[in-house]
Parts: structure tokens; sequence; C-alpha cells
């Protein structure tokens, strides 16, 4: 049942949990603050949906894939463009919704820039009310990508400020230590062999290539513990 529900038992601490809690909800205060001062007329509660959605990626699961700048800036720039053409250019707000989620998906696969809250971006612009419809393309420019440059901002300084966390991944360094006794380096896997098992699933892996291998050579530090 544990599998087909998807229930993870990996157990992260209670520092970890913290640093997720405050810093998810310090940027979400600020990123409200912001958007209620220049759209006051309840746009800000609008978009909470999809900012909240991504202040979960940005502050518990920080070094994932779909948590780095690019998805989060494109992924709603994108998505919030699209959404403002369907409510514009099709007149049946049902339809319009499911044309701006859909689109902004295949969108966001073609541009690599999956970021799931982009999906709620798309529905907000075709559901979000009059206070959105009323800035037309300007709701692409504020609040979707203002919103999204501070969000990725906070989450530079706010993990920046704890060793094992580093947003964006780049700023994360992976030293290859390699154990008396242990296979060389050059049995670990190659950019091509990497890409070439990715590509062979044909579906989306929310990890990024130096964590996976960072992963096999704790794996190897720890065989007792990994089996």
């Amino acid at each position: 049942m544990r599998r087909w529900l998807g229930i993870e038992l990996i157990e992260v601490s209670v520092t970890e949990k913290t640093v997720s809690t405050l810093g998810g909800g310090l940027a979400i205060l600020v990123l409200t603050a912001i958007s209620t001062w220049a759209l006051p007329a309840g746009g800000a509660a609008c978009l909470i949906t999809s900012m909240g959605a991504s202040a979960v990626l940005l502050f518990g699961v920080p070094h994932g894939q779909l948590s780095q700048p690019w998805p989060v800036i494109a992924g709603h720039g994108i998505s919030a463009l699209i959404g403002v053409a369907c409510a514009q250019l099709i007149d049946q707000p049902a339809i319009a919704a499911a044309c701006a989620v859909g689109i902004a998906i295949g969108a966001m696969q073609q541009l690599k820039c999956i970021h799931p809250p982009g999906g709620a971006t798309a529905f907000t612009a075709v559901m979000g009310g009059s206070a959105i419809h009323d800035l037309g393309f300007g709701f692409v420019l504020f609040p979707v990508l203002t919103n999204a440059v501070v969000m990725v901002l906070l989450a530079v300084l706010i993990n920046y400020a704890f060793h094992w966390r580093r947003y964006p991944n780049a700023f994360h360094r992976v030293v290859h230590h390699p154990l008396p006794g242990s296979p060389p380096d050059d049995s670990l896997p190659t950019h091509e062999d990497i890409i070439a098992a990715i590509r062979s699933r044909d579906s989306f892996v929310d990890i990024s290539e130096d964590e996976l291998i960072e992963l096999i050579e704790l794996l190897r530090t720890h065989p007792g513990k990994a089996k």
C-alpha cells in the first residue's frame, strides 16, 4: 500500500523542517506585501495560489530540478503569457482554462522549465477575475515575473545561510573523495551515461546530475546502510 500511495520513508531533521517552514513563510509574507501594495483590488489573493506552491518547492525541496531559477521564472512567465492569451481569445472560461493549463504544460516541457505551480498561474490568468483580466498582458510582468524573481532571490539568501543548503544548485559543488579500496572515479557514470539512462525512461526525473553522482558515492561510503 505504501508503494502505491507513494509514501516516502526518508525522514529529514527537525532543523531542516524548521528552515523550510520559516523560509517559505517569510517568502510568502514578503510577496503578499508587495502584491497587496501594488495590486490592492484582490490580485494578490489570487496569485498566492501559485506562489505558495512555488514556496513549497524552493524551501521544501531547494535542490530539486523543479525548484531551480529557470523553471521557476520561465515556468511562471510562459504559463502567465499563455493564460492571458487564452483568456482573451477563448470566450468560454472552462475551455480557456483547460487550454491554458494544457498548453502551459507542453510549453514548459519544450522550454525545459517544468514548474508545477506554473499550471496554477495559467489557470489564474483565466479564472482570476476582473482584477487579473484588467491587467492584460501586463499580468505577465507584474505580478507574475516580479514575484517569481523576488521568490528566487529570497530562496538564494535564505537557503545560503545554512551550509547543507545551496540554492541554486550551481552553488553546490560536488567534490569527489574516493575512499581507499573503493572503485576508481572512472567507474562513475559519465554525463552521456546519465543522459542516456534518463532518456530511456522518456519521463522527467527530478534530480540533477551532480546529485545523482553524489548519491552513488554516498552509497559506496555507507554500503551497510544502503542495504
